[in-house]
Formats: structure tokens, sequence, C-alpha cells
């Protein structure tokens, strides 16, 4: 990733500008996000299976026995508002996978029309890539 730093000269703050489709404070891309909530919300996918399709570590700690926690704080981040917060709230009564699955289904119905025909995993990835 390239960042580049610049100090404004009359109050010498610096600010930082990042690629788009970068997310604050997060290791992983808006669309790598996007991807992994569609295939956990919508496709149904485990979390492991998820995580194989998306994460890049090879080296696993602990909980990967259980799932992915990465996983589960974007979906509880998309229910509190705190990650894709575009997406339609999902309600307070939602369950994980149906916050992860309704971000993921906001973010592919943003998505360019050519990609209609594509799945709505790679929907929800070109949306979130798109409007990042």
């Amino acid at each position: 990733m390239t960042a580049r730093r610049y100090r404004c000269l009359s109050c010498r703050a610096v600010l930082l500008v990042v690629p788009r489709g970068v997310l604050g404070r997060r290791v992983y891309s808006a669309a790598a996000s996007s991807f992994a909530l569609a295939f956990g919300g919508l496709a149904l996918v485990t979390a492991a299976e998820v995580r194989r399709r998306v994460g890049p570590a090879t080296i696993l700690g602990d909980s990967a026995v259980t799932g992915w926690a990465t996983l589960r704080r974007w979906a509880r981040d998309v229910a509190q508002q705190r990650l894709f917060a575009e997406a339609h709230d999902p309600g307070p009564s939602a369950s994980l996978p149906q916050s992860a699955a309704r971000a993921a289904a906001s973010l592919a119905a943003s998505a360019d029309p050519t990609t209609r025909a594509r799945p709505i995993e790679h929907r929800a990835f070109s949306g979130a890539a798109h409007g990042a």
C-alpha cells in the first residue's frame, strides 16, 4: 500500500492520504471485508472457509478452531454501524450473519450494473471497492 503524508503549512497538521478502498484502523480493505461478509452472511460459507478464501495468513492461532474472530468483529461492527454505515440497518434483533448479509447485499446493490451476472459475493466486493 502506498500512503502519502502531507503537512499543512499554516497549522502544521499532518494528513495521511491512502488509496481508495483502504479502511481506517483496519488491516483488510473494504473490498476484502465485504467479500468475507458476503461469503459468511449470504453464501452461508463456514468461517473457516471464509478465512481460507479471504485471509492471507498461513499460520493460524487457537481461535481458528472455532471460527474467525475477524469475521465476527466485522459483522458486529456492521450491526453497530461502525463498518459500512451506509448499509441498511438490519435492526437491533438481527444476528451477526443477518447483519453481514444485509451489509453485503447493500454493497452488492451499489456495484456497477455490468456485474449483475456475477455471484453476489463478487458484486459485494465490487460495490465496496467502488464506494470506499
